[in-house]
């Protein structure tokens, strides 16, 4: 029997236009980064712990390049794929017999996730290791409450529906992932404003790619965002991890 067809939740173009306005924004000095080097940071970790060496590895939306190059440094032949570049995680990967794929920011905007994850294990070689690290749910509670804040009696669809680890759970089982581990960490970073925050997402391609998305909030709408954001808020990004193994 076939699959049943996904909703379609995110737009494609939408989302290709967001990675590539935040891959460009990327070359500006100080442009923020700090979700990508704390995925990459545990990634290492992870791999480290569990003493794995691979030989052959995908990565998916890695723009830091940081990542490739430490695998590369332990002799490990490294592919990179950006999915705003000819690259879809909703199709069969055109490459396979990976020893470990790893992708970063990026599953949390495609409107087939199982179909995505069991690509992921059917690309790895027996004995291969996936790792996924996206946004979970949990993200952002300031940014949500001033959005309804300023939206009023008619709240909008602004921002993305999230994936928490419950549900991480069952998608690795529905994907085949052999001993599947899944996890979520907080990082709380502070935001002198509401448009700051909303600079720093850009910057890493976490804005608003949904297929209908909200109107434009007006500019009382926004005064009162901002204002119930309020100045010096810490803000939370859950970050959801997903691993496990093909045997």
């Amino acid at each position: 029997m076939n699959r049943q067809t996904p909703p379609h939740v995110f737009s494609a173009r939408r989302r290709n236009a967001v990675r590539q306005r935040g891959r460009l924004l990327q070359t500006r000095p100080a442009a923020a980064h700090y979700l990508l080097d704390d995925m990459v940071e545990d990634v290492l970790e992870r791999l480290a712990f569990l003493r794995t060496e691979p030989r052959r590895a995908l990565i998916i939306g890695d723009w830091t390049g940081v990542l490739a190059g430490a695998l590369r440094a332990a002799g490990c032949s490294v592919s990179e794929a950006e999915p705003s570049a000819d690259f879809s995680e909703e199709l069969p990967l055109p490459e396979a017999g990976f020893d470990l794929i790893v992708s970063l920011c990026a599953l949390d905007t495609v409107n087939d996730l199982p179909g995505a994850l069991i690509h992921i294990r059917n690309a790895l070689a027996p004995g291969g290791l996936a790792i996924a690290s996206l946004m979970g749910a949990g993200c952002l509670p300031n940014l949500r409450a001033a959005m309804l804040a300023a939206d009023g009696d008619r709240p909008a669809p602004r921002l993305h529906p999230m994936v928490d680890v419950r549900a991480g759970g069952q998608l690795l089982q529905r994907a085949g992932w052999s001993d599947p581990v899944i996890d979520s960490r907080p990082l709380d970073v502070r935001f002198s404003s509401l448009d700051s925050l909303v600079a720093d997402l850009r910057a890493q391609g976490l804005t608003n790619v949904l297929n209908r998305p909200g109107p434009a909030l007006t500019r009382e709408a926004l005064s009162t965002a901002r204002t119930a954001f309020g100045v010096r808020t810490v803000e939370r990004f859950e970050i959801l991890t997903l691993s496990g193994w093909r045997r």
